[in-house]
């Protein structure tokens, strides 16, 4: 339209960046908010619960109230980002650097084996960068492995050759899976080995691989839990809990300290708890862990009943906005990369909550964007990121 020899053009939504933002197709609209908002609400009790357990605990924040808060915040903060990065970079464009990252992850493990490793809580996985910062690469394996069994079990498939993957090809995913885990086992690391194996399991399912196969590991996998026990694989700290996990009774003043208070925590809270920061055992400091794996406590002492079922449905709520984002997936490839990520998410978060309340053995995991620790914070954000790359990424031929 022209007026007195000037165009003027008409101004539409579709024109501004608002417009765009707000556009049918746009990645905003396309985002899964139920996933974003619970993960969010999730991070935002998971600083609360972290600052009530640490800020009178002098020996650990070295007088600083806030030195744990602003830590969980940063990482919060940082995770957010890494988030943020792989959606925008897309679940498809990462499958091309997979053997990258495989590689890195691989190396990084190593070095735990290395002088550069260090022994925390009876655990040889970290590594010390410095300022009061430690870096766990077991947490990034299990997005490595993920990354890599869906890159090998869709190709074919995406590529039409095939329905489903084939024995052979089934056979190159576990192996490629077995060697970072191989690794993590001489830490030792038995948690992060359980995650892993649950999440093999999981992707193996999504698959579409002979359900053979999934019967076959569950049974070497209780061959070699029997092999490794009998063998005294594991350290003396790691057969202590599970002997405190067998015996709730054993020795509750040692090997079965942490779960004992951990119950007697729990159980103070009552319906609504005794009100945040008001908890007499986290003031009293009687549970150890208690930012990290024992952070469920906090929960259940100070918001009680409701507070810790609030907790649990955010994270229901998680499970199942990835399980509908796995099932809507356009291509096996971006199937199997959700499935992965939900079993870590339910059988991380089951396993946490369940040593909390005695029916799940102790095996040092921390609470999925609850619990402290920067690793952790990173490498879950990393896979929400992936959840949502998965969620917008048009068809192949778009």
């Amino acid at each position: 339209m022209s007026a007195g020899g000037y165009t003027i053009r008409r101004f539409t939504p579709e024109r501004s960046t608002l417009g765009k933002l707000l556009a049918r197709d746009s990645i905003l609209r396309r985002m899964d908010w139920v996933l974003l908002g619970s993960a969010l609400a999730l991070s935002a009790i998971g600083t609360l619960l972290v600052y009530s357990a640490t800020r009178g605990r002098t020996n650990l924040t070295h007088g600083d109230q806030y030195y744990f808060l602003l830590r969980h915040l940063m990482n919060t903060g940082i995770g957010l980002g890494l988030a943020v990065g792989v959606v925008a970079l897309g679940h498809r464009r990462l499958r091309g650097v997979v053997p990258v990252l495989y590689v890195i992850s691989v190396l990084l493990i190593l070095s735990v084996l290395s002088p550069l490793g260090t022994t925390i809580n009876g655990a040889h996985s970290w590594i010390v960068i410095g300022g009061g910062f430690s870096l766990q690469p077991s947490e990034f394996v299990k997005i490595t492995i993920i990354l890599t069994m869906a890159m090998l079990l869709s190709a074919r498939v995406d590529a039409g050759d095939r329905v489903h993957p084939d024995h052979r090809t089934v056979l190159q995913a576990l192996t490629w899976a077995a060697l970072p885990i191989a690794i993590i086992m001489l830490m030792p690391d038995l948690g992060s080995v359980m995650v892993m194996a649950v999440i093999i399991l999981g992707v193996l399912l999504a698959s579409g691989a002979s359900n053979r196969w999934v019967l076959g590991l569950i049974s070497a996998g209780a061959v070699g839990a029997a092999l490794i026990w009998q063998l005294g694989v594991l350290d003396k700290y790691q057969v202590d809990r599970f002997a405190a996990f067998a015996n709730p009774a054993l020795d509750p003043a040692g090997v079965g300290y942490n779960t004992h208070q951990a119950l007697i925590a729990i159980g103070s809270g009552g319906l609504f708890g005794k009100g945040l920061f008001h908890g007499s055992q986290t003031t009293g400091q009687f549970v150890p862990e208690q930012q990290t794996d024992f952070v469920f406590t906090v929960a259940g002492e100070e918001l009680g009943f409701v507070g810790a079922a609030a907790i649990i449905v955010l994270l229901g709520l998680i499970v199942w906005r990835a399980c509908a984002i796995a099932r809507s997936a356009t291509d096996l490839y971006g199937t199997i990369v959700a499935a992965g990520i939900v079993a870590w998410f339910a059988f991380q978060a089951f396993e946490n909550i369940g040593m909390t309340l005695g029916i799940m053995p102790v095996a040092g995991l921390p609470l999925p964007f609850v619990s402290y620790g920067g690793s952790s914070m990173f490498a879950i954000w990393i896979a929400i990121g992936l959840l949502q790359a998965v969620r917008i990424q048009r068809p192949m031929s778009a």
